[in-house]
């Protein structure tokens, strides 16, 4: 296992948000949630239920800095993040 390097740490966060947008999503459709190009909490309808390579930049962000805070989190909480080698994609 290596420590991550900071070069890496751009996919990690990326991967990661997509990751978070799929959860999100997944839960959404669960709760009888469908895409709408503008959000309706009555109709439970929701323009970012589409795929994270479909979201408008601004929505990706949103994401991303979830992912980024709670890295920070972690880290401030004494953990790290290690890369298994042996891990495939």
């Amino acid at each position: 296992m290596t420590e991550l390097k900071i070069s890496e740490m751009q996919e990690v966060v990326e991967q990661t948000a997509r990751r978070v947008h799929d959860a999100w999503a997944r839960l959404r459709l669960e709760q009888g949630w469908q895409y709408g190009p503008v959000r309706n909490d009555v109709q439970k309808l929701h323009p970012c239920l589409v795929p994270y390579d479909r979201l408008p930049e601004a929505e990706k962000e949103h994401d991303r800095n979830t992912v980024r805070e709670t890295m920070k989190a972690l880290r401030s909480l004494g953990y790290n993040i290690i890369k298994d080698n042996h891990h495939e994609k």
